[in-house]
């Protein structure tokens, strides 16, 4: 096998662009859901993130911005667009009282529901074609 560059070989250039392939083509999937349900793709990950924070229901702004690797101004502006759409509340923590906590409402429990669901159903379509590739350096 041809060896290109800093010992990846040309093998290993393709299961790196097929990995990159399979993600885009998820994501382009996950941003047609969401604008399909009347959201962007950022909103979806927001609901989605508060839902799937580590043992909690609902999530700082600060963790928000981390999880969507965006700046914490992005994150309240974003937060304030779907506050307008009544899919998240923010409420002041009772224990910090400078950090945020944003919730989701009903609308936007049942919104990622709906979108959850999309994704796992084509997660598993995806199962064996969409796998992490095995590059050894």
């Amino acid at each position: 096998m041809k060896t290109l560059t800093r010992g990846l070989t040309k093998a290993n250039f393709e299961q790196l662009s097929e990995f990159r392939y399979q993600m885009r083509r998820f994501e382009r999937f996950s941003e047609q859901a969401a604008q399909g349900e009347g959201i962007t793709p950022l909103q979806y990950l927001l609901l989605l993130h508060i839902k799937g924070y580590p043992e909690r229901d609902w999530a700082t702004v600060g963790e928000l911005a981390e999880r969507l690797q965006a700046q914490h101004h992005g994150v309240v502006a974003l937060v304030s667009r779907c506050e307008a759409l009544e899919l998240v509340r923010r409420k002041v923590s009772e224990t910090d009282r400078r950090q945020v906590e944003v919730h989701l409402l009903k609308a936007g429990e049942q919104l990622l529901a709906r979108l959850a669901e999309m994704h796992r159903a084509e997660l598993k379509s995806l199962k064996g074609t969409f796998s992490v590739p095995q590059i050894d350096v």
